[in-house]
């Protein structure tokens, strides 16, 4: 939905994920936005448009190639009253009900799975958007840490050959698609210090700019503007914050660097500020086998220390106590206070102070697709009505 304009101008279009319902296929994802997307619409926006989430999976996006489906969908989003203005296209393969974890990066930007599946993904935002619309479609850091080191230049190619494309779709149809790659804890693009370095060293360097030039066919005046227009970032809050990132600083910073904040996605993470045999008993029921948990944890102002899930940070016991704990688990943004622990929540109210002062991105959008596998006091009142209290969290915030 249209947020109102704040000090700092526009404060852009607010929605949430559809990545937390089951959207595999196509029948689950019309199911979705025939059913509790409506429904959440309705609830809060009336009659008036609302803003779509959409996360589209590679098997989706393949039965969409069938014009009927493709019609279909075009039919629903308008009787929703649903504007298709933002898409998903981080995880490409099942991410409900079977073990998601470290997969959810594969296919990476290494291949060119992700490269065509990227490029159609564009093409079907391009054809749903209206005429000079910009949309945002979020994607993989890269890939997972360990698989990154010495493939940074043919990341970099695909990632360029995919700006390329949705430049000449911008030629073509007067729609841009502006794709917003997605720092997360122990992936190859894992902090705002790393992002950056990687977007001026081997994007927006000059052999980067020479490459997506030849091929967008844009001349050397249009390709650098096209360029950061069309390839920019999704800043996800929860992965800021488990990973101890300045909100101010880290926004600045991306600001300094002239790299683009196509999507905002606004989500918060589990927080302890200091562990103990209390806390970490009470996360044993957020040790989960579906998604990766990553555990950032400082000790006083010492350095950082990262494991890549939630069973190996507890397996070290008592070894941690007196540590602060950030956990990469998506919980709903209304909860400050989780019993034995708390949430990011005050970092996210930073960033959402930010924008209302100076807008960071064009789309927001709340992401808490654990929902399924949250402990079942969480789930209280059932999933409908927690995004609905999410949405109207962020726009109290925004807008008070």
């Amino acid at each position: 939905m249209r947020l109102p304009d704040g000090p700092g101008g526009p404060l852009g279009e607010l929605t949430y994920c559809l990545n937390i319902h089951p959207t595999e296929s196509w029948a689950e994802l019309r199911a979705a936005l025939a059913g509790p997307t409506r429904n959440i619409a309705r609830a809060l926006a009336g009659e008036a448009p609302f803003t779509a989430g959409l996360r589209i999976s590679g098997r989706a996006l393949s039965e969409l190639a069938d014009p009927a489906a493709r019609a279909e969908l075009n039919a629903l989003l308008a009787e929703g009253g649903l504007r298709p203005s933002t898409v998903n296209g981080f995880p490409y393969g099942p991410f409900h009900g079977t073990r998601v974890k470290e997969d959810v990066y594969q296919p990476d930007w290494r291949g060119d799975t992700r490269l065509a599946y990227t490029n159609a993904l564009a093409e079907l935002m391009a054809e749903l958007a209206a005429e000079g619309e910009t949309v945002s479609l979020s994607t993989v850091p890269g890939t997972f840490r360990p698989l990154g080191a010495g493939a940074e230049a043919e990341m970099a190619g695909r990632m360029l050959a995919a700006a390329a494309h949705c430049a000449r779709l911008a030629g073509e149809t007067g729609r841009v698609v502006a794709l917003a790659i997605e720092p997360e804890p122990c992936c190859f693009l894992e902090t705002i210090e790393e992002t950056v370095a990687f977007f001026e060293e081997h994007l927006f360097a000059r052999a980067g700019l020479a490459r997506f030039a030849a091929l967008s066919g844009l001349g050397p005046a249009e390709a650098e503007p096209a360029l950061r227009r069309h390839l920019g970032l999704c800043y996800d809050v929860c992965h800021a914050a488990v990973e101890f990132e300045d909100a101010a600083g880290s926004i600045a910073a991306l600001r300094a660097a002239g790299i683009a904040i196509p999507k905002l996605q606004l989500s918060a993470a589990l927080r302890i500020p200091s562990v103990d045999a209390a806390s970490r008993a009470a996360l044993a029921a957020f040790d989960e086998p579906t998604y990766l948990h990553q555990v950032i944890s400082r000790r006083g102002n010492g350095p950082l220390r990262r494991e890549t899930d939630l069973a190996p940070a507890l397996a070290r016991g008592a070894e941690a106590d007196g540590e602060e704990w950030r956990v990469h688990f998506h919980v709903p943004v209304f909860l400050a206070d989780l019993g034995a622990f708390a949430s990011t929540q005050d970092f996210l109210a930073e960033i959402l102070a930010l924008h209302r002062q100076a807008p960071i991105s064009p789309h927001l959008e709340v992401e808490t697709y654990t929902w399924d596998v949250l402990p079942e006091p969480l789930r209280a009142g059932g999933l409908e009505a927690a995004v609905a209290r999410e949405l109207r969290w962020v726009t109290e915030r925004l807008t008070a």
